[in-house]
């Protein structure tokens, strides 16, 4: 089986790793942190907003099961994607609108469809949304990964993206 990787920021880690563990063709989850300056940066580091890491969740899926574009479409589904550095109540750099492709298709995809949403009417605003290349993803602490589910919590953190209809 050919697995491929996908990188997302869009808030808080937790939730968005609880959503995207659910999604059929998705084989493993790990959160941790992608797009700064320190190597192997702490939590308490991508707090301090001095190392311009995103919280992210990186995704490895089965391309035969589920597609990158219906990966980017449920990353679009699960937070406002016009709101600069902030979800809800998380506020800080870190929980940025951030896509980060691996290859030249994972770009046109996410480009693509940012476009298609932007023009569709469907936000009060802009997206926001960062669209880059993939650098060193670094794991979050082991107490982060896979958090609600080792908690026993149902549910997500994550707010929905407040569309115009």
């Amino acid at each position: 089986m050919n697995l491929e990787t996908a990188t997302f920021g869009a808030g808080c880690f937790w939730g968005v790793e609880a959503e995207f563990a659910k999604i059929p063709g998705v084989k493993s989850t790990a959160v941790g942190y992608c797009g700064g300056k320190t190597t192997n940066p702490t939590y308490r580091d991508v707090c301090s907003h001095e190392t311009g890491h995103a919280e992210v969740v990186q995704i490895k899926f089965d391309p035969t099961k589920v597609t990158y574009q219906e990966l980017v479409d449920i990353f679009f589904e699960l937070h406002d994607p016009t709101t600069l550095n902030r979800q809800g109540p998380d506020v800080g750099d870190q929980y940025r609108s951030v896509v980060f492709f691996s290859s030249p298709e994972q770009e046109r995809i996410a480009k693509a469809t940012k476009e298609r949403l932007g023009k569709s009417g469907e936000f009060r605003n802009p997206i926001v949304t960062q669209i880059v290349p993939a650098v060193t993803f670094y794991p979050a602490e082991d107490y982060h990964q896979k958090y609600f589910e080792k908690h026993g919590m149902a549910g997500s953190c994550h707010l929905r993206t407040p569309r115009k209809k």
